[in-house]
């Protein structure tokens, strides 16, 4: 042995036990020792996306936005075939709409103004029962006309419609019937028969019955009402006229100073309602 090998640093590194390395806890090896390659940012961006995981209240929560948004599509897709209708529309065509609109309008008011003088009327009135006894009479006579059970006569049209081809539906009749309703109309009669609130028509082979009541054509319309309201309601773009003229039908409307409407309905009592003032 050497002096070098006797040295003191010497001896006391052969009493000291081998240098182990340290372990890493759980058995994992040092990032230096690791075979898996490192990711970047955006890798790990990537991988955090895809595969997508939802949870059940994401789920509903899309769910309700596509309901949401079919909804809105579908609305917008019938405002715009509304919108296309009326931008196709001539000039005079628009101006003829927004003339029954202001007509309706104008229906409208006055019937509020004409409520309003009544409610006036009994409040002012000295003997306020004798005024509410006339205005019950009138009342009662507006509503037998209403109710069909009570003849009637004024202003008016009559609409005549020629059915060759046989291809008007009762359908159609009710949508004439609808249109002049909402243009004013207080009275209608169609071949004979009153029509009422409660009127339904259905087809029958090649006729139409009206309540039960069979009808042919031509089908003859007898209407009381303000006649610069009626005619125009029954010519708009799209109207009862232009449906009817494209089932090769052909539709004739004449005004009258006089029209009447004699057909007559049964007064009808009610089975179960009663009047509540009893």
């Amino acid at each position: 042995m050497t002096h070098q090998d006797e040295l003191p640093e010497n001896r006391l590194r052969r009493e000291l036990p081998a240098e182990v390395p340290a372990q890493v806890p759980g058995g994992v090896k040092p990032a230096e020792e690791a075979s898996a390659p490192q990711l970047t940012g955006r890798q790990r961006l990537a991988n955090g996306l895809w595969p997508p995981r939802f949870t059940r209240a994401q789920l509903v929560v899309a769910l309700l936005l596509f309901g949401l948004g079919f909804g809105l599509a579908i609305q917008v897709a019938s405002n715009s075939d509304s919108d296309s209708a009326l931008r196709g529309a001539r000039q005079e065509d628009l101006v003829r709409i927004l003339d029954e609109l202001d007509n309706r309008t104008q229906r409208l008011e006055d019937e509020k103004q004409g409520l309003d003088k009544q409610r006036q009327e009994l409040e002012n009135s000295s003997d306020q029962a004798e005024e509410a006894r006339k205005q019950t009479v009138e009342k009662e006579r507006q509503l037998g006309i209403l109710a069909g059970t009570v003849a009637a006569q004024g202003p008016g049209i009559t609409m005549t419609i020629e059915d060759t081809k046989g291809t008007v539906q009762a359908d159609m009749l009710l949508d004439a019937i609808q249109e002049l309703r909402a243009a004013g109309a207080e009275a209608i009669q169609v071949n004979g028969v009153r029509v009422v609130a409660g009127t339904y028509l259905t087809d029958s082979g090649k006729s139409v019955d009206v309540d039960g009541n069979k009808i042919n054509a031509p089908y003859r319309f007898k209407v009381i009402g303000k006649p610069q309201d009626l005619e125009p309601a029954l010519n708009i773009p799209g109207g009862v006229v232009q449906t009817l003229e494209k089932e090769q039908a052909t539709v004739a409307v004449e005004r009258s100073d006089k029209i009447v409407v004699d057909a007559l309905r049964a007064a009808k009592q009610p089975d179960y309602a009663r009047s509540s003032s009893r």
